[in-house]
């Protein structure tokens, strides 16, 4: 089990922003990346998606849990892994629910396909083409953009759609948006970077 480093916006924001070179054939140090992605991913409870330069490989490969919900338990929907993705059509576009390892607790609104056409390779190097919808297209889009230097906050229209979950006094989960921090003085290098 190889449990690998998730790099950090901001201070590993150079090697998050690298674009990645696609993946030549299937290898010893393919599979070791394979078991590297799903290892590091199913360590964090949090997680649905884990793309390569992530763990600072800059290689196209990625990691997604097809299928993640609130109503169901993350080690219930099996991991999945795609090398040299291409999006073939895309469509179906609003504005969705976005978040990422890479930026502990932020998260997001922001516009992304609810539709996706795509191909690719599997895990085991085969070639396949496949639709996919709705929260699942977010996730895959998410993870590609991974892939080309794309980070989520590229994709917030304005500040407002920003946001941390915290507790409140009563323990409950609540939205503050980082716009209303930044008033307090906090996020503000979140807030520098993206703008």
């Amino acid at each position: 089990m190889a449990i690998r480093k998730i790099l950090l916006y901001p201070e590993d924001e150079p090697g998050l922003r690298k674009i990645s070179e696609p993946l030549t054939g299937m290898n010893r140090q393919v599979r070791k990346l394979i078991r590297d992605l799903k290892d590091t991913l199913a360590n964090d409870p949090r997680g649905v998606g884990l793309a390569a330069p992530q763990i600072n490989v800059h290689k196209r490969a990625f990691v997604v849990r097809l299928g993640s919900s609130e109503d169901s338990p993350p080690e219930e929907n099996p991991l999945i892994v795609i090398f040299n993705p291409v999006i073939l059509a895309e469509g179906d576009v609003k504005r969705d629910f976005d978040g990422c390892l890479s930026f502990p607790g932020l998260y997001g609104k922001t516009k992304r396909p609810h539709y996706l056409n795509l191909s690719g390779l599997n895990e085991r190097g085969e070639p396949f083409e496949k639709e996919f919808h709705d929260a699942d297209a977010v996730m895959i889009h998410h993870e590609i953009d991974h892939l080309d230097g794309i980070l989520f906050i590229d994709h917030i229209e304005k500040m407002e759609d920003l946001y941390r979950i915290i507790e409140n006094e009563d323990g409950m989960p609540m939205r503050v948006a980082v716009s209303d921090a930044l008033s307090r003085g906090d996020d503000s290098t979140i807030l520098n970077r993206h703008r």
